[in-house]
């Protein structure tokens, strides 16, 4: 009995695992079809259950590349991982890993990669090695980009954001016209936004939801400055797919956007998916009216893209981006100017600024061309360059560095003034893939923020980690830590901030910190009673010319014990230096920061005492060192 019931086990257990087999396979056939109709979202759902019933190099590579296609970095970068620790692996892997790292902002650990794909990799070209080449730079560029931030506020427009893409703000009278693929709460209907469709030759795609995204297809919206909320931006465009990406004429009376629909004759390759690219179209405002779309020249939805239109204010040359055959990269800038007929001259391609990437959404205030590229050196994804332009050519494109760029895609930049305007990015701390953001050149900060990252355990300084500072309304600002675990931020006053700092394979640590109520922070902010009292040690300084003096600055307990301790010493070097500038040799002084170490009375962590105690443990003192 006991043999048969062995026997019986076995027997169960083969069924199982054969039922799971079989399953397993259908599943994977069905999000093989999802895979190729660029339906990645429901793939993506498909190959994780097969994933889960058998753990397959086929289900691993293709979450991985689900993931990154659908642009959830984090997620790529988890299955790139599991892909590689797993036999047959392909080198290009190895790639992606890297990529991915790096538009987590983890340039160390994705130079790594990059050199791991190219001792893997057999066959490269001399552009293959100079590419990588140009990527593992890049990973050099944005870190010390990062640690040498320009002066530029950047803001989350939260008003014109949703939990969708949203991008491509321009200002049009007194509204912002933009992208979105949100809910239109007119038509009931999602939106969401790739550039192209792919569907199954013999059923046309799904009119709500695209799949790629799993969203639904691109609208264009509008804001005015005292509305509350955000209404539809009404064309004559036929279509129940993608409309977006609009430029207007100086005058506000025309329009160039794109759009996807489906020609009347589909070309259609055995066995093959059919796919229809994106096309502009413009029209033109009439008694308030706008006409029927006119397609653009260069137009052909079954061979390749053209969008990104942008219209000159003098109304002669239309700017725009094609994948059309001739270029040089994925998609290419192009110009087109307006004849005396009005019809379009030929497309030239802009090789200057192309590259062998993708370059995106022009732009042109003055002599200034904007543009976004991947095939420069960069930061991660799109980032956004500055070209001057002149009557012949276009010259000097210069990466626009960090914030305004970040180690995601950075594209659809439009100047509102002359130092600020909007752009769309979708880096972490948005609201969705795609959100709009505001900058601005900023006025001096006040405070600086300097800390150092540990292993909690070993108490070493980490390296290579990832510090993240979140102010209120503002886009996280990151940065990597360097050989000692340093790193360093750039304050606004009276602001809150949530700061975070992570590592692969270490948990995550988070503080809070404020600049609210702290004013002495350099000798420019040194308090006039402060300045009194500073002078008269000054005057003793003078009168004693062989003494030397520990100056000592000290805070009371509220806040972090860290932050504190920067804080004392922050105040303790602007004091000295205050003194310094009225004369008094440097080597006689020496600042000191105790933080909340060193208490005039039992105001200590977690004790509740007056502002009035609080502010007895907030004082600066001096001793003599040398006499």
């Amino acid at each position: 009995m006991k043999k048969f019931i062995n026997i019986s086990i076995i027997v169960v257990c083969t069924l199982l695992l054969n039922n799971v087999s079989v399953k397993a396979q259908f599943v994977l056939k069905e999000a093989d079809l999802q895979f190729d109709l660029y339906n990645y979202d429901k793939a993506s759902i498909l190959y994780t259950d097969a994933y889960q019933k058998k753990k397959t190099l086929h289900a691993t590579e293709r979450l991985a590349e689900c993931y990154r296609m659908m642009q959830d970095y984090k997620q790529a970068e988890s299955w790139y991982a599991i892909l590689l620790s797993m036999e047959g692996a392909k080198p290009e892997a190895y790639k992606f890993y890297a990529e991915m790292l790096r538009n987590n902002s983890k340039y160390s650990e994705s130079k790594i990669q990059y050199a791991k794909f190219s001792t893997v990799a057999k066959g490269l070209t001399p552009a293959q090695v100079n590419q990588l080449t140009l990527w593992q730079l890049s990973c050099d560029s944005a870190v010390k980009w990062m640690r040498n931030p320009k002066s530029i506020a950047i803001t989350n427009e939260k008003s014109l954001n949703s939990q969708q893409s949203d991008w491509g703000a321009v200002k049009y009278a007194s509204n912002v016209v933009f992208t979105s693929d949100r809910i239109n709460a007119e038509d009931k209907s999602v939106r969401s936004g790739k550039p192209f469709l792919r569907f199954d030759g013999s059923n046309l795609p799904e009119k709500k939801i695209y799949g790629w995204t799993g969203n639904g297809y691109l609208r264009l919206y509008q804001k005015g400055s005292g509305a509350d909320s955000v209404s539809s931006f009404e064309l004559k465009k036929s279509t129940d797919y993608h409309v977006g990406a609009a430029s207007f004429s100086a005058d506000g009376n025309e329009v160039f956007f794109t759009l996807t629909r489906i020609p009347k004759k589909i070309i259609k390759v055995k066995g093959e998916p059919s796919t229809i690219n994106i096309e502009i179209y413009s029209s033109k405002k009439t008694n308030n009216e706008w006409s029927e779309p006119v397609p653009f020249r260069y137009n052909n939805a079954q061979e390749w893209s053209v969008g990104d239109p942008f219209f000159n204010k003098d109304g002669n040359k239309l700017y725009f981006v094609s994948n059309k055959p001739g270029g040089k990269g994925g998609t290419d800038l192009y110009l087109s100017n307006r004849l005396s007929d009005g019809s379009w001259g030929e497309a030239i391609n802009l090789s200057v600024v192309n590259t062998d990437g993708n370059e995106r959404s022009p732009m042109i205030e003055g002599n200034n061309f904007y543009y976004s590229s991947d095939g420069g050196i960069g930061m991660g994804g799109l980032d956004i360059f500055k070209a001057t332009l002149t009557d012949k050519d276009i010259s000097n494109p210069t990466n626009m560095g960090y914030p305004v760029n970040s180690p995601q895609d950075d594209f659809s930049l439009s100047l509102t003034g002359k130092l600020n305007g909007y752009f769309a990015s979708n880096r972490d701390g948005g609201l969705g893939s795609d959100d709009i953001y505001s900058f601005i050149e900023q006025q001096k900060l006040m405070f600086k923020l300097t800390g150092t990252v540990f292993n909690k355990e070993t108490n070493l300084p980490l390296a290579n980690a990832v510090v993240s500072l979140n102010g209120i309304n503002g886009s996280p600002l990151k940065v990597q830590t360097d050989g000692s675990g340093k790193f360093n931020y750039n304050l606004m006053e009276n602001t809150d901030y949530d700061l975070s700092a992570n590592k692969t394979n270490f948990r995550s640590a988070n503080e809070e910190l404020t600049t609210k109520g702290l004013t002495d922070f350099d000798k420019s902010n040194i308090r006039p009673d402060a300045a009194k009292e500073l002078d008269k040690l000054v005057t003793i300084l003078k009168d004693n010319p062989t003494i030397w003096i520990e100056l000592g600055s000290h805070t009371d307990s509220r806040g972090n014990d860290q932050y504190n301790q920067w804080l004392s010493q922050s105040r303790a070097n602007s004091a000295v230096q205050y003194i310094i500038d009225r004369g008094i040799a440097k080597s006689r002084i020496t600042a000191k920061g105790y933080g909340e170490s060193v208490p005039v009375n039992q105001c200590t962590n977690g004790v509740k005492c007056s502002e009035a105690d609080h502010q007895l443990n907030r004082r600066t003192e001096f001793k003599i060192v040398k006499q």
